[in-house]
């Protein structure tokens, strides 16, 4: 269970890398174009406040492995430009992977549309 202080810091964090993004100041390495949307559903961050993990999507999920390894390539940048605008004793050390919420909630949604769940949920 996460307490208040890890949520609020968690989500000051997804804020303030979503404004990044948004501002479009961010050192993509020169052979990769980004995804024009990236969307960070979640942080979250751990217990002591030292390291956190973003969770990222591009649109559509395209380019999702290349966006994840230029992102954590460049987690020192983004780590200095969170620290500028969120007040801390200590940056946490960033790190990035893909969301699967999305693949998550699509495979339990296909599993409720199968015809022989569909008949069961159906019987009450």
């Amino acid at each position: 269970m996460r307490t208040q202080r890890q949520l609020r810091v968690g989500e000051e964090i997804r804020h303030a890398i979503a404004a990044i993004l948004m501002r479009g100041d961010v050192p993509w390495p020169l052979d990769f174009k980004p995804p024009a949307t990236i969307t960070v559903t979640e942080v979250k961050i751990s217990p002591d406040l030292k390291n956190a993990t973003a969770y990222v999507m591009p649109l559509n999920g395209e380019k999702i492995k290349e966006t994840i390894r230029a992102m954590n390539d460049s987690a020192g940048f983004y780590r200095h430009a969170v620290g500028k605008t969120v007040i801390l004793r200590h940056v946490p050390k960033l790190r990035f992977v893909a969301d699967e919420t999305f693949e998550e909630a699509h495979r339990i949604q296909k599993i409720l549309h199968d015809p022989v769940v569909a008949k069961d949920l159906a019987k009450d």
